[in-house]
């Protein structure tokens, strides 16, 4: 399998967890983050997650070019909607402290991504 493919790949498991966590929070969670106070939270925590899932898709399709910034993307995805996740499941507030290192990654990806295009127009 190339590494576009597998990005590719990845970017579609990414974007069937962000619809399935999305409607897990909205019905069968809804109790629970209302009685933590945690469900704009889960919303945040969901609506960075899909769009940087689609992010994802763009970039495995561009191919290697994209390559860190596909890297920087995903694992800023994975901290900052992670720990959104956790805590707004569990409502334990020092996770909030986590969720900006994932925002400063993907703040990276896409300058590195601004800058690797840039050069080349």
């Amino acid at each position: 399998m190339t590494p576009n493919a597998l990005r590719v790949r990845i970017a579609a498991l990414s974007g069937a967890l962000a619809v399935g966590l999305g409607a897990f929070g909205a019905h069968a969670l809804a109790a629970l983050l209302a009685k933590n106070g945690t469900l704009e939270i889960w919303k945040t925590a969901s609506l960075y997650h899909f769009i940087h899932t689609l992010v994802l898709l763009i970039l495995g399709l561009i191919g290697e070019r994209a390559g860190k910034s596909w890297r920087l993307i995903g694992a800023g995805t994975i901290v900052f909607s992670g720990s959104l996740y956790v805590l707004a499941l569990t409502n334990i507030k020092w996770l909030g402290a986590i969720t900006p290192i994932g925002g400063v990654l993907m703040i990276v990806g896409w300058l590195l991504l601004a800058v690797r295009f840039g050069r080349q127009a």
